[in-house]
């Protein structure tokens, strides 16, 4: 009997050119994230988002779970900054420190007590799931979220800030930023569709967030009726209210802020909810504000308001 003979040259195609490499490789990093448990951020890769390292990004989280995960920030530039704004790591990780960006991350966190582990490429690797982190990691440990009720007992009279619609944990950062200058007593956030605290968050407060407790609630309405019910006056920040922020006489009392998105301002349901809206008067072009830089006013006209 004869053989048969093969058609053309004999060729083995390499394993990432068959049709179940990709699925294989995807299965491998959602194995490897939940065995870390952890969220990373680090360096932008293409041109256009390289502008803004120094600030950082989500690389891959978990779908469960993933707020109360430790978060990681990788790359030499994002780790020193973030050491440098105060943000509170459990471990830095590196491969070597022979780079210096990398001896000048140690030396930071040796000043801050966080404790240095030496880590292996492949150990970083698997760490960040493959994101490109430069042989240093961060680990940051999740925030922990005051009760919306305990800001009423930080001081006398209360001073409180709501946020209304912020997803931009930066801006939130700036809130925070804003509240512990003009000495608010603690900032209200929703759990669902608003920036929680992370390591954006941290940086654009400049070291704030040590300071100015942050709050969590499922329903931001129904804790403001709450807070009403304690004797507060709540007032929202609106372009269309009918009182400048520097005339209310209410500041002296016991006080909560509600401030909205730039773009959608406050929702319709938190606008019926406050006692009044306040308006900040703008003569020139611009119709609205960041939230941070809103809110630092407001806050501005509150204290001079209380020190009289």
């Amino acid at each position: 009997m004869a053989k048969r003979r093969k058609k053309g040259p004999s060729f083995t195609p390499k394993a990432e050119d068959r049709h179940w490499y990709g699925k294989r490789q995807a299965a491998r990093a959602a194995k490897n994230a939940a065995r870390t448990g952890t969220r990373t951020v680090g360096p932008r890769r293409d041109a256009r988002l390289l502008e803004a390292v120094g600030a950082v990004r989500p690389v891959k989280t978990r779908g469960s779970g993933a707020a109360d995960a430790p978060e990681l920030v990788v790359g030499r530039n994002p780790v020193v900054e973030a050491l440098r704004a105060g943000v509170p790591g459990t471990a830095l990780y590196v491969m070597s420190s022979g780079d210096e960006r990398i001896r000048e991350a140690v030396t930071l966190a040796g000043d801050r007590n966080i404790p240095l582990l030496q880590a292996g490429k492949s150990e970083l690797d698997r760490m960040t799931d493959g994101a490109v982190h430069q042989g240093i990691a961060l680990q940051v440990r999740p925030y922990a979220y005051a009760h919306p009720d305990d800001l009423l007992r930080r001081g006398a009279p209360p001073l409180i800030v709501a946020c209304d619609g912020i997803t931009d944990p930066r801006n939130l950062g700036a809130v925070v930023r804003s509240a512990a200058a003009f000495g608010a007593h603690g900032v209200v956030v929703p759990e669902r569709r608003a920036a929680g605290v992370t390591v954006g968050t941290w940086k654009a407060s400049a070291g704030a967030l040590a300071a100015v407790p942050v709050a969590q609630t499922t329903n931001l309405t129904r804790q403001l009726k709450a807070y009403q019910q304690a004797g507060c006056f709540v007032v929202g920040l609106d372009a269309r209210g009918g009182v400048p922020v520097a005339e209310l006489e209410v500041a002296t009392e016991p006080f909560v802020l509600v401030v909205g998105s730039e773009g959608k301002g406050l929702s319709r349901l938190v606008a019926e909810t406050c006692d009044l809206l306040a308006n900040i008067p703008m003569p020139g072009r611009i119709e609205s504000l960041n939230a941070g830089v809103a809110t630092g006013i407001a806050l501005y006209e509150i204290a001079r308001k209380r020190a009289e």
